[in-house]
């Protein structure tokens, strides 16, 4: 006789499904347990709160200072107008006319001769087209020859003339340097001499030697005569 058994009855029905389900409910406590959290209970109490300190506290004030208007300006006292009485006669100006009429004769004006003004032009020694001649120099060709031979005329004329005694007089020794610079004009005259010198006798006896030079033949530029200036240094040793 074999035993049957019911279906219902049978225990491995469905084991997996509960078992899922088993697993499912321990993770689900397993979460939980790890996320909860527990507080200490403090007991405060409010009453025992100090609010002393806060009612003690001082605020500082903060004073506005108040600037007083500037005073009023002095009252501005009255002008007085002085009324002075106009006696004086004023004589009218009377306006000519200055419209002319058919009868009146006109004048015929001669014609007024204009003086030309001469410029008081001045070259340069370096750049004048064609320099001052001085005496003895006429038979150089160019202006270069010329220029050359007029600063070793003049060092001569210097040389001969200028007294040289004169600084040994005066007590200078050593080697003594003189500026001197003249010009000359349209005319060929010596003007506007001028020196420089260590010593103020040096340089009156300069100004003389120079004043003494010849005349010469005027510089000219494009053609005309111009004023010339020029300058020399001239340098001499005193034996002691």
């Amino acid at each position: 006789m074999e035993l049957k058994k019911n279906p219902k009855a049978d225990i491995k029905k469905n084991s997996s499904f509960y078992y899922a389900v088993g697993i499912a409910a321990v993770m689900l406590i397993t979460f939980l347990a790890l996320n909860h959290k527990t507080y200490d209970k403090i007991d405060f109490d409010i009453a025992a709160l100090d609010m002393g300190d806060l009612d003690d506290e001082e605020i500082p004030l903060t004073e506005i200072l108040q600037t007083p208007p500037p005073p009023p300006p002095p009252p501005a006292a009255p002008e007085v107008i002085e009324i002075v009485e106009d006696e004086e006669e004023i004589e009218e100006t009377v306006i000519e006319s200055t419209e002319t009429d058919d009868e009146e004769e006109i004048v015929e004006i001669e014609e007024v001769e204009v003086e030309e003004i001469e410029e008081d032009v001045e070259v340069p020694f370096s750049i004048i087209e064609n320099v001052a001649v001085f005496p003895g120099c006429e038979r150089k060709k160019n202006n270069t020859d010329r220029k050359k031979c007029m600063s070793e005329k003049i060092s001569k004329f210097i040389n001969k003339k200028f007294n040289t005694d004169l600084a040994a007089d005066l007590g200078l020794t050593g080697r003594q340097k003189i500026f001197v610079g003249f010009k000359v004009d349209k005319k060929g005259n010596i003007v506007d001499v001028n020196a420089r010198a260590p010593h103020p006798a040096l340089k009156k006896e300069m100004i003389r030697v120079i004043k003494t030079l010849p005349k010469m033949q005027p510089g000219k530029q494009r053609g005309k005569a111009v004023k010339m200036p020029f300058s020399i240094p001239v340098i001499f040793q005193v034996e002691d």
